[in-house]
């Protein structure tokens, strides 16, 4: 019990050190992210054509069977709803590649994910979603128009009729607008970040939970 208490800790150790490391620790919830989570119902929200924010395109289609696990740095996406869709990491034909800091939708899943990093994908069902004004192509502005995207379009597609780009052409989402009747951009990120800092908080309150149990465990 000893042995696997110092375990733990280390292991937390760990982890406490990598949310130091990359920012991560900072928790606290400002006041403008205040007032955007306490204006959520209050907000005024605008319909899109999907294809009127978006380049919409198919991805390159590289088989399970033809690919060596592990054997690179680059994200092979399955559309799986783990691991924000990452199968594996691996080394391939480079003009198979696509983009990333754009959003990735499973064709056949509708697992709707943001991939910061270029990929490659296992199926050309899969869509990859690419915003048509690149100064707002931010990771936290995705990450709000994924939760839109999913939200909106989610009820309409199974397995068996699942989305494609052809249907994905008439299809809306709904975003925060200001008064102009434009997306609200200030808005969709300072609520992700609000959001961020809530998990990550409830991650420390664990971590700090955990500490103290173990340290009691390793002082017994």
């Amino acid at each position: 019990t000893e042995r696997l208490a110092t375990l733990e800790t280390e292991r937390l150790a760990t982890l406490e050190l990598y949310m130091k490391s990359t920012g991560l620790s900072n928790y606290t919830i400002d006041l403008n992210e205040k007032n955007a989570l306490d204006n959520l119902k209050k907000m005024t929200w605008g319909t899109f054509k999907i294809i009127d924010l978006f380049l919409v395109k198919n991805t390159h289609n590289i088989l399970s069977r033809d690919i060596v696990v592990n054997s690179g740095d680059i994200p092979y996406l399955t559309a799986g709803q783990s691991n924000n869709s990452v199968g594996t990491y691996i080394n391939f034909d480079n003009s198979q590649i696509d983009k990333g800091n754009s959003i990735f939708i499973g064709g056949k899943t509708f697992v709707v994910t943001y991939q910061k990093d270029d990929y490659f994908s296992n199926d050309s069902h899969n869509l990859a979603l690419y915003y048509k004004e690149s100064d707002k192509r931010t990771k936290f502005n995705q990450l709000f128009m994924v939760t839109s995207i999913y939200k909106s379009l989610s009820h309409l597609y199974s397995w068996g009729d699942s989305i494609s780009n052809k249907k994905i052409q008439k299809d809306t989402i709904q975003l925060p607008v200001k008064l102009d009747g434009t997306p609200d951009y200030d808005y969709m990120s300072t609520v992700i970040s609000a959001m961020q800092k809530v998990v990550i908080k409830n991650v420390v309150d664990y971590l700090d939970q955990r500490i103290e149990k173990t340290k009691e465990i390793v002082g017994s």
